[in-house]
């Protein structure tokens, strides 16, 4: 099923499971998408700034050119959570103790994103700008940063184990040591 164009802040979704359901150009931003289920859904376009995820499920999600400000993750229900962003907004979001092993996140602006405590093993992060983001007690283990712009990294309290970054990205990781790179 598709929806497109669609203002949900003006209108209810009609249900409170979707799957294999496509949104395109929609706006879901404040609403209350607390308790629903999107299973192998694709977001297109979409406005979900500063929605509610209380027991959101995200299974298998795809959200593309959408504007994700200020969004609880950690809300959402943990069951078989599954998501991938190619060149969305995700300023402001919080990841907080989320597990998002082998997320991708491709093009995407994630400033003072939190991921506090997350688990990005094997994660990537292609052309994304991290600045200000916190990663603060994450298991980064084999996650790859090497094409990351302006990340903050203290590898004495993150698992940086196999992880992959560019010789042009040390100082994101030197950061916290007070070394001058030049």
């Amino acid at each position: 099923m598709e929806f497109k164009g669609r203002d949900f802040t003006q209108s209810k979704l009609e249900s409170n499971e979707f799957e294999n359901c496509r949104f395109s150009n929609c706006n879901f931003s404040e609403t209350n998408l607390s308790g629903i289920i999107f299973l192998a859904c694709e977001f297109d376009n979409c406005n979900l700034s500063m929605a509610k995820l209380g027991d959101t499920a995200f299974r298998d999600v795809l959200f593309a050119n959408c504007k994700l400000l200020g969004l609880h993750f950690e809300d959402c229900n943990k069951f078989l959570f599954s998501v991938r962003f190619n060149t969305c907004q995700l300023n402001l979001s919080s990841f907080y103790q989320v597990s998002l092993k082998s997320a991708n996140f491709n093009n995407c602006s994630l400033l003072e994103a939190d991921f506090t405590e997350a688990n990005l093993s094997n994660a990537t992060f292609t052309n994304c700008n991290l600045l200000g983001a916190v990663f603060e007690n994450c298991n980064l283990e084999k996650a790859d940063f090497r094409t990351a712009q302006n990340f903050t990294i203290n590898p004495v309290s993150n698992n940086i184990k196999k992880a992959k970054f560019s010789s042009q990205s040390l100082d994101g990781l030197l950061h916290h040591f007070n070394i001058v790179i030049e």
